[in-house]
């Protein structure tokens, strides 16, 4: 299994239009039949603590059965449209892979 963990930090001057539009967008990676799992959400209210990071959007978790599955993901028209449509709107994107 491959665990992929994607945060956005979006750019501070967006509208709700937009910000409501790049969710969207996030939604429609959930169609590649690659995607095991997909998880969207924003950090949680749970208590501070100096380890915690809360300073991001958006959160994108998607569970993959392989590498290879991860790789055909990457590749998919749905996750190339995605990144075209929308990546002038974030400002920082965070990528960690685990196994």
């Amino acid at each position: 299994m491959l665990i992929h963990n994607v945060f956005f930090w979006l750019k501070p001057d967006l509208s709700e239009t937009q910000i409501a539009a790049f969710r969207r967008g996030l939604e429609t990676l959930k169609t590649i039949e690659d995607a095991n799992s997909v998880h969207i959400g924003t950090p949680a209210a749970v208590a501070d603590r100096p380890v915690l990071e809360r300073n991001y959007n958006l959160c994108l978790t998607v569970l993959f059965k392989d590498v290879a599955a991860h790789d055909r993901y990457q590749a998919h028209p749905i996750h190339q449209s995605f990144i075209e449509n929308f990546n002038e709107l974030w400002a920082k994107v965070q990528v960690f892979d685990a196994d």
